[in-house]
């Protein structure tokens, strides 16, 4: 698997210039951006999250973690971490924890943590755990436009 077929489609449409980091196999974000040797601080990490009106997509950079109490705050409602289930359900063509930071494209709202802002260059997980999106931070912005911008993780270490 390369880039996530929804993904493609919606980058593509957008007219917007990309390319792909091949690395080897992993499990998170933040292993991503090691073996890809990219900085965990302009690595996108998504989470998504339910709440009572349906899903959104929280994304933070891979170094930091989400203060769900904040979230929730910002959001105005009480929010869960989506089950595997879930996530499963709203993104068909990628595998379990690569779920790429561009809700457009699945029809799921995002919050962007304000720490990814102005980032030269922006990083993400493609769909699967072996290939990395890379856009400029001008078109990862024009990607999230509609995206809310907010306050809410906190470095992990």
């Amino acid at each position: 698997m390369t880039i996530a077929n929804k993904l493609k489609d919606f980058i593509d449409g957008k007219g917007i210039s990309y390319d792909t980091v091949e690395h080897h196999r992993t499990s998170t974000s933040r292993q991503s951006a090691i073996a890809a040797h990219v900085p965990g601080s302009i690595m996108a990490k998504s989470v998504v999250v339910h709440h009572d009106r349906g899903y959104a997509l929280a994304v933070v950079p891979s170094t930091h973690r989400i203060e769900l109490g904040t979230l929730q705050d910002v959001m105005d409602q009480r929010i869960g971490l989506a089950s595997e289930d879930e996530v499963e359900s709203i993104f068909q063509d990628c595998d379990t924890g690569a779920i790429p930071p561009i809700g457009a494209a699945y029809d799921v709202p995002v919050i962007l943590d304000e720490s990814l802002g102005n980032a030269a260059d922006i990083y993400f997980e493609g769909g699967d755990h072996r290939t990395l999106v890379h856009v400029s931070g001008k078109d990862f912005r024009n990607l999230t436009s509609d995206a809310r911008q907010a306050r809410f993780s906190y470095p992990a270490y």
